[in-house]
């Protein structure tokens, strides 16, 4: 654990090496995997792009079947035409099609993890001996042995890797895979966490109810993906290159909100409802969480922060930029991210640092964090749950 003072605190920091894989294809062809990966000492590292070609296809659905409400301009996913001319129970919006699904997801989440995972080590530059814990976050497929013994034999980790299991977090779950690999890096001298999202959405995709039109909303703005960290302490010279530091990690659940995001698994799948006060909900109590977060630090004005929040959908971005009198280009990259991927859930966080740290790069900025030296991360999702990260950047 390195411990820096600043400001008579002592603040705990981490080296986080992030790899994002994302995948895609054009309809009918062999999709590609699309891997960022990038170091983090809460913090996120420097980064590598590939494309690798995987025999499973993918398809990506263009801006023109979107709308123009959701600001996305594609998604990528699993399911292709062929997949469900297969299944066409998957299509209606209350038939029996668990089973179906299942099978779909508890195979094709773990290899897409894998992807993530590979690049992460790999830019990390150090063998897949020393990794020492495993923290896998998925809502899409229950099974046991879960996706981390899937992912642990995938990918050859030892059979002693301690293990940990996130199912059903939802959105929020990108914040809160951070907030345990810290304490798990704080906590254990050398450590060195593997973090895996993946989800894929055949779990949850169906049709279009007359009685049920929430479920649209989701329909509308769900795309698969995943990302892959390693977190630890005391990085190696020369070898763990921080991008990000993370600074502290809290969760809390809104007040009167209650029923506002629900997931219920159940035979037809996994089905959301959301109420139309979620946007309110989540823009009325940001603040709260702001301040609790960076008052020991002596920071009050948000513009001066760099941002990260999880894209939940433009309504909930373009109601806490109003509240919090953000400036435009304080969600810029969450922006790009919801344009380009839409929302993948617990990997979207990491797609946006990643998207983040790179551009400020392109741009001859003199941190990762588009210039500025502080920065938060958010993560929202079903409780309402929110998730909060002091991060610090590092210079470019």
């Amino acid at each position: 654990m390195l411990h820096l003072h600043l400001s008579d605190l002592v603040l705990e920091w981490y080296d986080l090496d992030q790899g994002v894989a994302h995948l895609g294809q054009g309809v009918a062809q062999l999709s590609q995997v699309l891997s960022f990966l990038t170091e983090v000492i809460v913090t996120l590292v420097a980064e590598a792009l590939s494309l690798a070609d995987v025999i499973t296809c993918r398809s990506a659905l263009p801006s023109s079947l979107l709308g123009n409400k959701s600001m996305i301009k594609k998604r990528y996913m699993y399911l292709t035409e062929e997949i469900l001319k297969e299944n066409p129970q998957v299509c209606e919006y209350m038939a029996p099609s668990l089973d179906a699904r299942q099978d779909m997801v508890v195979v094709e989440v773990p290899k897409l993890g894998k992807e993530a995972a590979t690049k992460a080590i790999k830019e990390w530059g150090q063998p897949k001996s020393k990794i020492t814990h495993l923290v896998f976050c998925t809502s899409t497929g229950v099974d046991m042995p879960g996706a981390d013994y899937q992912l642990t034999k995938l990918l050859g980790l030892r059979p002693s890797v301690k293990r940990l299991m996130m199912y059903q977090q939802g959105c929020f779950a990108g914040g809160t895979v951070l907030r345990l690999a810290k304490d798990l890096a704080e906590n254990n001298k050398g450590a060195r966490v593997l973090v895996v999202c993946s989800e894929i959405t055949a779990v949850t995709f169906r049709g279009p109810s007359d009685t049920h039109l929430d479920s649209l909303v989701g329909q509308s703005l769900f795309g698969d993906g995943a990302a892959a960290i390693i977190i630890g302490s005391d990085p190696i010279p020369e070898v763990e290159k921080p991008l990000f530091e993370l600074v502290s990690a809290a969760q809390t659940i809104l007040p009167s909100s209650d029923g506002a995001i629900d997931g219920h698994l159940r035979e037809v799948g996994l089905t959301f409802h959301l109420l139309k006060d979620v946007p309110r909900l989540i823009s009325m109590n940001v603040e709260k969480s702001l301040v609790e977060a960076f008052q020991p630090l002596g920071i009050s004005d948000w513009n001066s922060l760099f941002w990260i929040a999880h894209p939940g959908g433009p309504a909930i971005l373009d109601q806490v930029e109003l509240k919090l009198g953000l400036k435009e280009e304080k969600l810029r990259a969450t922006r790009h991210v919801l344009s380009e991927y839409g929302n993948m859930s617990s990997p979207c966080v990491l797609f946006i640092l990643d998207e983040m740290r790179k551009k400020s790069a392109e741009e001859g900025l003199k941190t990762t964090g588009e210039g500025l030296e502080w920065g938060v991360l958010f993560g929202f999702g079903p409780g309402l749950t929110v998730e909060t990260v002091v991060l610090h950047s590092v210079c470019t």
